[in-house]
C-alpha cells in the first residue's frame, strides 16, 4: 500500500502541541524561566492551524502519498528545530524529538524519503548548533567545547542509527504482512476457481443428457430421405448440428477445472490476434473497430488460455447484446494495460450492472451469467481488474485492466 492514513500523523501532531503548550506555561509560569514566549507561542500556533486544516482534508481524503507524508515529517521537523531555536538551541533537552519524526518516516516510507528526512534534520542540527537563543538558566552554565561537539556527534548517530533500526523493523512487519496479505489472496482466488468448477460441473451435468438427445434427433434428420433431397433444410440441419457441436465443446471446456487453463503458460500470442479470433469465432454479421493508444500492434501476452477464454466470453456477450457494431480500444500507459470493449446495444440493465461478475447474473436476466462470472474471476486470478458501466449514450463497456509487465514484445 502506497499511502499513509492522515488521521494517524493527525493524532501524533495533537499529542505534540499538547505537548509544547505545557511545556512553554510550565517553563515561563512556573518555574519562572525567560524565554521567547509570544514567539514559541506563535510557533505552536501554527502546528495547531495546520493541523486544524488537516482534519477537514482528511474527510476528503483519508490517506497521504509518500510524497505528501513526506513533505508533512517535514514541516514537523521545521516547527520543532524554531522552537528549539527560540529555548537554547542544543542545551535544549527536547531536542531529542527530532527523532520522532525519523521514526515515523522509516515505519511508513520507503527508504529514499527516510534518507532526505534525516539529511535536512542533520543539516538543521548543524544551524541551531551555530544559531539559536540562549536559554538563561538564571545560574552560570559554562561547558567546553568539546562537551557541544559531543552532544552534536552523537545527535547525528543517534539520527542515523534509529533511522537504518526503524526501517530495518518496519520493512520486516511490511514483508511479513504482504506475505500474509498475499497468502490469503491465493486462498481467496483459489475459493473462487473451486466456485467455479462446483458450478461448471452442474452446468454440464444439467446439460449433457438433453445436448445428447438433440444429437440423435439430428442424426437421424441427416439420414431421413425427405431431408436429404431438401438442400435449404439440409443446410439448416447441418448448421443445427454445428451448434450442437458448438455448445459440446464449450461444456467440455466448463467441465475442466480452471487451474488446468494454464496448460499453455509459456505460449505466446498478439493481442491483435487474440481479440480477432475470438470475435470470428462469435461474429454474426457484426462490425468489429479496434483502436489504440500508445500501444504496439505487436504486443504479445502470456496466459494464452486463461486470457482466451476470459476476452471470449466479454466478446461473445458483446456480440450477442449489439446491434451492429463492436468497439474495442488498447491503452498503455506508465503502468497498465486497459483492454475496453464496448457494444452499440441497450447497454447494462441499471438493476444488475452492480451485481455483473456474479454467478447467475447476467446482462439483461437472459442465461445464467456464468461466463462473465468465470471471466471476472480468471482476469482476477492473474491479478488483472474488470469494471463494467455504461457510457454516455448508454452503450455498455467492459474495461479490463493488466500490468503492463503481462505484455512483450
Amino acid at each position: 500500500m502506497n499511502t499513509v492514513l492522515l488521521a494517524n500523523i493527525i493524532k501524533i501532531r495533537w499529542l505534540a502541541i499538547l505537548g509544547q503548550l505545557i511545556t512553554l506555561l510550565v517553563i515561563t509560569f512556573i518555574l519562572n524561566y525567560s524565554i521567547p514566549f509570544l514567539e514559541s507561542i506563535f510557533v505552536v500556533s501554527l502546528s495547531l492551524l495546520v493541523n486544524v486544516l488537516s482534519y477537514f482534508l482528511q474527510k476528503k481524503n483519508p490517506t497521504l502519498s509518500y510524497k505528501k507524508t513526506f513533505i508533512f515529517l517535514i514541516y514537523d521537523i521545521t516547527q520543532l528545530i524554531a522552537l528549539i531555536y527560540l529555548t537554547g538551541g542544543m542545551f535544549n533537552p527536547f531536542i531529542i524529538l527530532i527523532l520522532a519524526p525519523i521514526i515515523i518516516s522509516a515505519s511508513y516510507l520507503p527508504a529514499f524519503w527516510t534518507i532526505l528526512l534525516s539529511l535536512y534534520s542533520i543539516l538543521l542540527i548543524f544551524f541551531i548548533n551555530v544559531y539559536s537563543i540562549p536559554f538563561n538558566w538564571n545560574q552560570t552554565f559554562i561547558t567546553p567545547p568539546i562537551y557541544n561537539l559531543g552532544i552534536l556527534v552523537a545527535l547525528i548517530i543517534t539520527i542515523i542509527f534509529i533511522a537504518i533500526y526503524a526501517y530495518l523493523f518496519a520493512s520486516s512487519a511490511r514483508k511479513i504482512s504482504n506475505a500474509l496479505s498475499e497468502a490469503k489472496l491465493q486462498l481467496s482466488n483459489q475459493k473462487k476457481t473451486t466456485e467455479v468448477a462446483y458450478l461448471s460441473a452442474a452446468a454440464v451435468h444439467e446439460l449433457s443428457t438433453p445436448l445428447n438427445t438433440i444429437f440423435l434427433v439430428i442424426n437421424d434428420l441427416i439420414n431421413e430421405k425427405v431431408f436429404m433431397k431438401n438442400t435449404f433444410l439440409m443446410k439448416d440441419i447441418k448448421l443445427l448440428k454445428s451448434q450442437a457441436e458448438r455448445c459440446k465443446q464449450i461444456l467440455l471446456r466448463l467441465s475442466k477445472n480452471p487451474n488446468n487453463l494454464k496448460d499453455n503458460f509459456f505460449e505466446k500470442i498478439k493481442i491483435i490476434d487474440l481479440i480477432k479470433i475470438n470475435f470470428d469465432k462469435f461474429n454474426d454479421n457484426k462490425i468489429l473497430s479496434i483502436s489504440y493508444n500508445n500501444f504496439d500492434k505487436e504486443y504479445k501476452i502470456f496466459f494464452k488460455d486463461e486470457i482466451n477464454y476470459a476476452l471470449g466470453n466479454i466478446i461473445q456477450n458483446s456480440i450477442l447484446y449489439s446491434n451492429s457494431k463492436i468497439k474495442i480500444f488498447l491503452e498503455l500507459n506508465e503502468d497498465n494495460f486497459f483492454i475496453k470493449i464496448e457494444d452499440d446495444g441497450t447497454g447494462f440493465a441499471k438493476d444488475v450492472l452492480d451485481k455483473l461478475g456474479e454467478p447467475y447474473i447476467s446482462k439483461n436476466k437472459k442465461g445464467m451469467g456464468l461466463g462473465i462470472f468465470i471471466a471476472k474471476n480468471l482476469i482476477e486470478n492473474m491479478k488483472g481488474e474488470i469494471v463494467f458501466y455504461n457510457s454516455k449514450n448508454n452503450n455498455a463497456i467492459v474495461e479490463i485492466k493488466f500490468d503492463k509487465a503481462i505484455l512483450i514484445l
